[in-house]
């Protein structure tokens, strides 16, 4: 009778470690090869890339700050070098604001940056309507206009981002925060600034959309003392006040009123809840606001300029929008002065401010 087989012998130990030392060797070989492969497909530069951007306000206005920290963050680029140029639409004088575009252009066409970040309207206005369709990128951020109004639709090498105020938002806020029935008879205030024509044309768009709305007066007071005199009249005929164009209120002696004066007197003299789009409003003492986030519409376009530097991708094939994620927010100093006891529903879902900005 034949004996069975006998079964295979389990490989010695050893044998298995060297076994596993050539497995790891070969897989690590394949993940250097893909790592090397991965960082041969990221385009080498020889310099890091220069961005040049060129603000339509100030710099130390947190909206402003806002844009730009979160767009060097999502653009993602360690060693980039920056320069800044802030053409302070709303308060220089016209010489001084020919002189800040000037350096802008200066630079556009002696640094030759890789991109120009723009942000506000009045950036594209001065500075990059002069550059269409040339080989430097443009990637813009907090724009009213639409995208065609400045011929940006034909050229190949400008996109951005929308800014669109979150105006049916911030009226169901206001509802919320001081509840009345019946139709609301609104005063919406403007200053000669441009940006504010796409802006009103937005909002009678939404107000056509509403039955709830009784009238709205557009006010557009040229100086502080109008302005002043005008709100004073809307005292009990009006049941909220819009304070959107506050910065461009002559004084006498000239130059603008600071909007935290134009937003501190509207604290200490009007009775009418107020709302508007931004948070520096509400920060200076507007009652309620879903905002748009200054945030967001800097982080959107780091995101594109990224796509457009590191990816290669063209500005003409990524679609102009706008960021969609507001922020509702309350003062509710504003509301304890103008004696309104809000639904505590309403503040857990919203940004509280308890103090107003010139009280920190």
């Amino acid at each position: 009778m034949s004996r069975p087989p006998r079964p295979p012998r389990p490989p010695h130990p050893q044998c298995l470690a060297a076994s596993r030392r050539q497995f790891l060797l070969r897989q690590g070989g394949l993940l250097a090869l893909s790592a090397a492969g991965l960082l041969a497909a990221r385009p080498a530069h020889a310099a890091p890339l220069r961005i040049l951007h060129v603000a339509s306000y100030r710099m130390d206005w947190v909206w402003n700050k806002q844009q730009f920290d979160s767009f060097k963050e999502a653009l993602g680029i360690a060693d980039a070098t920056f320069k800044v140029v802030e053409l302070d639409a709303k308060h220089k004088e016209a010489s001084k604001r020919a002189a800040a575009i000037k350096e802008a252009l200066t630079l556009i066409e002696q640094w030759q940056p890789d991109l120009v970040y723009t942000n506000d309207d009045y950036a594209q206005s001065e500075v990059a309507v002069k550059f269409l369709n040339s080989d430097i990128p443009f990637v813009y951020s907090g724009v009213n206009k639409e995208h065609a109004d400045y011929g940006f639709d034909k050229a190949k090498n400008i996109t951005g981002v929308l800014e669109r105020e979150h105006f049916l938002g911030t009226l169901a806020l206001l509802r919320s925060v001081k509840p009345q029935s019946g139709k609301l008879k609104l005063a919406i205030v403007l200053d000669d600034d441009p940006t504010w024509v796409g802006v009103k044309a937005r909002i009678l768009k939404d107000l056509a959309k509403r039955d709830d709305i009784d009238s709205v007066q557009w006010l557009q007071p040229r100086t502080f003392d109008e302005y002043k005199a005008q709100v004073t009249a809307l005292q009990g005929k009006v049941d909220a006040l819009g304070t959107l164009g506050i910065f461009r209120f002559t004084k006498p002696g000239g130059g603008f009123a600071d909007y935290e004066e134009v937003s501190r007197w509207t604290v200490d003299n009007s009775k009418l809840p107020d709302f508007s789009f931004w948070d520096t409003r509400v920060e200076r003492g507007t009652l309620c606001s879903v905002t748009v986030s200054g945030i967001e519409q800097g982080r959107l376009a780091g995101k594109m300029a990224r796509r457009i530097l590191l990816d290669k991708v063209s500005p003409a094939a990524i679609t102009p929008e706008p960021t969609a994620k507001g922020r509702p927010m309350i003062s509710l100093a504003r509301a304890r002065k103008l004696g309104l006891t809000i639904d505590s529903g309403v503040l857990l879902g919203a940004e509280v401010l308890s103090r107003f900005v010139w009280e920190q």
